[in-house]
């Protein structure tokens, strides 16, 4: 069956490294920080001026001051530091994020993503985005396969405005974890119980399948 929004999150905490500097996203993406594993020391950023996100904080402990770039209420790590948003972008431009990861509208065949126009809607801009998939040093998505009308989102090429071009390397998404090759997207994974027919029947890019394709580990 298809992953839900934490199925992912988890998944993709499986991606973090010791050491790690990373920014998560708005959407599932800030969801990883309730799976990071056990043991391991990895720093969360967040655009708006916080370096030491910790998990979201338990019911009736939230601080109202205290939120991410998506204005959920989140917690502090100890050692955590707080300043302003041109120090943060600084962070960003200056390459010094390991791995960030963001929702998307449509990724492409060729890595390109799309994250923030939404179609008749009025949006601002694309916020951090764009600074973050032009600076970070890997850059995952996490999405749903397709969208509410069952079009694909893994696409030969991306409709809608684009973040960046070239730059995602990894999708982990309710069906499947796939890589971002010159080729197209490689299959890695599937979700428990979903057959690589579903995945290729939902994934209108060029889908590459080498060799027995295992089930996530969650």
């Amino acid at each position: 069956m298809a992953l839900d929004k934490n199925g992912i999150a988890k998944r993709i905490a499986q991606e973090l490294k010791d050491g790690y500097y990373v920014n998560l996203g708005i959407g599932i993406p800030t969801l990883i920080a309730n799976y990071i594993p056990e043991g391991m020391d990895v720093i969360l950023q967040s655009e708006n001026g916080l370096l030491g996100i910790g998990p979201f904080p338990e019911k009736g402990k939230a601080d109202p001051d205290l939120i991410n770039a998506g204005k959920q209420t989140v917690t502090a790590i100890p050692g955590a530091s707080f300043f302003d948003s041109a120090t943060s972008f600084a962070m960003i431009r200056g390459g010094h994020i390991d791995l960030t990861v963001l929702g998307a509208f449509e990724v492409s065949e060729t890595g390109d993503i799309a994250s923030w126009k939404i179609p008749g809607k009025l949006v601002k801009g694309m916020g951090g985005a764009m600074d973050l998939v032009a600076s970070a040093k890997n850059i995952i998505v996490a999405t749903t396969h397709t969208d509410r009308k069952g079009n694909s989102k893994l696409k030969k090429s991306c409709t809608l405005p684009l973040t960046g071009l070239a730059c995602v390397k990894k999708i982990v998404t309710d069906l499947a974890v796939v890589e971002v090759t010159d080729k197209g997207f490689k299959l890695l994974e599937r979700a428990p119980g979903v057959s690589i027919e579903e995945i290729k029947n939902a994934t209108e890019g060029t889908l590459i399948i080498e060799g027995e394709i295992p089930e996530m580990k969650l």
